[in-house]
């Protein structure tokens, strides 16, 4: 399946090995909990996913590449101690194990996720254990702590010589979930993330180049999901200091000769595109006709990468919105939340108390890995208002205050607006309602933000083409249907 399906299958997995009864039992014990086995190719996005599923569900995620480990360090050191006058051997807790209570410690949150990478590469001397541990939650003479879900990820035999093949009467205490490599999958999520655009604008004119593992003359060939993030990364702090972009640099992480080659040139077409079509002003509504008009007549790939780059910098602009947005809603349940504690004091004191609260809050979620990069920014924000409005004498004097955010939050939601209407006044002039302008509403449908953006703020033109588009594609599902019909009883 692919990694959304997946993510589905596990958070509902995990949702019913937590869920109590009414005298706060596990329904499901812990010895009958399977743990769950991911299986995919190398670099697809398992650790990723488990940590989009933690930071979801509220729990702890305590993460191990299970090959770092020696029996030692995950049964724990053996030590002899006298029992009913024999001499035993007892075993200090398990690194593993430990690291989970300590992370219920740190964090006061009692449930979790013990991720278990590169399960089937494990040494000889510690298979044994860990297949017990599989089985029964046990490592060493110390049981994993109630509440905490297993789930194991390895890589098939193809991808890993070192892979061990686990026996039917292990695999069958399992729940085994197999992934594929998914591109539409992934440029959902790349999208969300803020994946450079060059890269989400490649891969859909490329898009047999997302994922390769081949051996050739010259070794092993690979291009990964992992790779083309990291590369993001990279190609976001080179551009924002003025650093130019590599052959070299791009197959550090895209380790296939030709792909690597391929995306370099793309780049640097993809960067001339944007300056030559001048596209950030087309975006705050400086649209100029003529050069609109000359994209009409470029080749497919141009065509392309300008959809990808006017889809990707709207997403920074439905970033923005959504970060704005998510501020002001949470400024505002702190504001009721002072109102609600002045009846037990000052005002000084209600914003002192709900401002503890918050921070108390905060330094758990920060423990626990729980934020997000645009999340985590928002509840600092959040605390740095709280601690802006506490010299202030009463709540009136609040609203002021507060009227700058909201205010702020309208002016974020305007340039938005400006930049999505020139993006389509743009299109429309270089290609009308052709299939460039299917390609660009199946782009903001794609993107999280933007579907968000949109939902808070209608656009004429957005419900009218996505209508002729949805409409589009329902009659070409009835022209199939009809087809097969036919075809049945011909």
């Amino acid at each position: 399946m692919n990694i959304t399906d997946a993510k589905t299958e596990i958070k509902n997995t995990i949702k019913a090995y937590l869920k109590k009864d009414s005298y706060g039992r596990y329904v499901i014990p812990l010895k009958s909990q399977r743990p769950i086995l991911l299986m995919g190719a190398p670099g697809i996005g398992k650790t990723a996913l488990m940590e989009q599923i933690a930071r979801e569900l509220s729990l702890n995620l305590v993460s191990y590449s299970i090959t770092h480990h020696t029996r030692q360090s995950a049964l724990g050191l053996p030590f002899i101690t006298e029992q009913t006058g024999q001499s035993v051997t007892r075993y200090t807790m398990s690194e593993i194990i430990a690291e989970i209570y300590d992370k219920i410690d740190r964090t006061g949150i009692k449930e979790g996720i013990l991720f278990l990478d590169e399960i089937n590469c494990v040494s000889e001397t510690l298979a044994p254990a860990l297949l017990r541990f599989l089985q029964y939650k046990y490592f060493g003479t110390h049981k994993m702590p109630e509440g905490f879900v297993v789930v194991a990820a390895g890589n098939p035999p193809e991808f890993n010589r070192s892979v061990r093949e686990f026996d039917i009467v292990t695999l069958d205490r399992m729940k085994k979930i197999d992934i594929d490599p998914s591109l539409d999958e992934w440029l959902k999520y790349a999208l969300e993330e803020g994946v450079h655009g060059s890269i989400v604008s490649y891969l859909n004119i490329k898009k047999d180049n997302f994922y390769k593992a081949e051996t050739t003359v010259s070794g092993l060939e690979i291009a990964t999901a992992r790779g083309w993030e990291d590369l993001s990364h990279i190609i976001k702090a080179y551009e924002s200091e003025n650093i130019k972009l590599s052959y070299d640099e791009v197959r550090a992480y895209i380790q296939n000769t030709e792909i690597a080659k391929d995306f370099t040139m793309y780049y640097e077409l993809y960067t001339k595109y944007e300056n030559d079509y001048r596209i950030g002003e087309v975006l705050k509504g400086k649209v100029d006709d003529g050069s609109a008009r000359r994209l009409g007549y470029g080749g497919f790939d141009e065509k392309l990468s300008i959809i990808g780059l006017l889809a990707s910098g709207l997403n920074g602009y439905f970033k923005e919105y959504a970060a704005e947005d998510d501020f002001v809603t949470k400024l505002y349940e702190a504001l009721k939340r002072v109102k609600l504690c002045l009846s037990a004091g000052s005002f000084r004191e209600a914003v002192s108390a709900v401002a503890e609260e918050r921070r108390t809050a905060y330094r758990q979620k920060k423990a626990a890995e729980l934020y997000t990069y645009s999340s985590e920014e928002t509840a600092v924000r959040v605390l740095k208002w709280l601690d802006g409005i506490s010299g202030l004498d009463n709540f009136d004097e609040v609203k002021q205050s507060f009227g700058n955010e909201t205010a702020e939050l309208e002016t974020v939601t305007e340039k938005a607006m400006t930049a999505l209407d020139s993006a389509f006044r743009f299109i429309e002039i270089a290609f009308g309602k052709g299939q460039e302008m299917v390609l660009f509403i199946t782009s903001l449908n794609m993107d999280k933000n933007a579907c968000r953006f949109l939902s808070d703020n209608e656009n004429e033109k957005y419900i009218s083409y996505n209508r002729e588009l949805l409409f589009e594609e329902k009659s070409k599902q009835i022209q199939r249907e009809l087809a097969e019909l036919k075809y049945t009883f011909d």
